[in-house]
């Protein structure tokens, strides 16, 4: 008789059971849903370029640039016959030797490139060169009217990883007798930084006397992050335009060094920081 009536008190609490098993799961999912959704949920992510540029250092930089600006047919100034010419664009799978300047589509976030980013981003660099007594005071900031900005890839073509994305920037000066008194003529520029790697201008200064070529190296060695720099030795007295100019060596990659070369023209009164030839 008492096992009779246990029977009757687990009937019902094996139906319980038997309905949680079958009407919980779906009722649990519902409240967990009412706090989801229709509500605006916000998280933290990484974005940015990162992911798919290795990072190198400011010495890797300027060499593989510097490897680069050597591989193309340019010349180092304006006082030069040849006009500068552009970088061929082609695709990656075309490219050959080690090095190579490639045009680039895309800024560093993957997003359509504006001239005017360019153009702002080298009067950010003029203005902090000139904080630091590397570029005169006199120098003109850019307009968006008188230059142009391209995008380029620097790239070691056998280890694309190693690439520094830079604008190149030019004084558009096809006018008869464009004044280009305390002008920029052409700079290059990094996209990341803003930092100015090479310049040509145009400068109230009047004698290479009045340059204190060790002096500025160092302030711009310090200013892109790079070690100290030493003198070249045997520097060929023909190896630039120009009598006014001064040589000095960094370290490179791979036990490589970057030569780098601050100069001058009399007479245009033109200042040069150059890592090319």
């Amino acid at each position: 008789m008492r096992i009779k009536k246990m029977s009757l008190l687990l009937l019902p609490l094996a139906a319980l059971i038997a309905g949680l098993a079958i009407w919980g799961p779906e009722a649990l999912a519902k409240y967990r849903d009412k706090g989801i959704l229709n509500e605006i949920k916000t998280q933290e992510a990484e974005t940015g370029t990162a992911g798919y540029r290795y990072d190198m250092s400011s010495n890797e930089k300027i060499y593989i640039l510097s490897k680069c600006l050597n591989s193309q047919i340019q010349p180092e100034s304006e006082q030069n016959a040849k006009i500068r010419e552009d970088s061929m664009n082609l695709d990656y799978q075309e490219l050959t030797g080690n090095y190579a300047m490639v045009v680039s589509r895309k800024d560093p976030a993957g997003g359509e490139i504006s001239e005017e980013e360019g153009i702002e981003l080298c009067n950010q660099g003029i203005r902090k060169l000139k904080e630091l007594d590397i570029l005169p005071d006199s120098v003109n900031e850019l307009t968006q009217r008188s230059y142009s900005a391209a995008m380029y890839s620097a790239i070691d073509v056998p280890e694309p990883r190693n690439n520094v994305l830079v604008w190149k920037i030019s004084l558009n000066s096809g006018k008869q007798n464009f004044n280009k008194e305390n002008c920029l003529l052409d700079a290059y520029v990094d996209a990341d930084t803003g930092k100015m790697y090479e310049f040509y201008v145009r400068t109230d200064i009047s004698r290479w006397e009045d340059i204190d070529a060790d002096a500025l190296i160092a302030a711009w060695a310090e200013y892109m992050g790079l070690d100290q720099p030493e003198e070249y030795e045997g520097t060929n007295p023909l190896s630039e335009t120009t009598p006014y100019f001064k040589k000095y060596v960094f370290t490179g990659m791979e036990e490589r060094n970057t030569i780098v070369t601050v100069g001058f023209y009399e007479g245009i009164n033109e200042l040069f920081l150059k890592i090319s030839r």
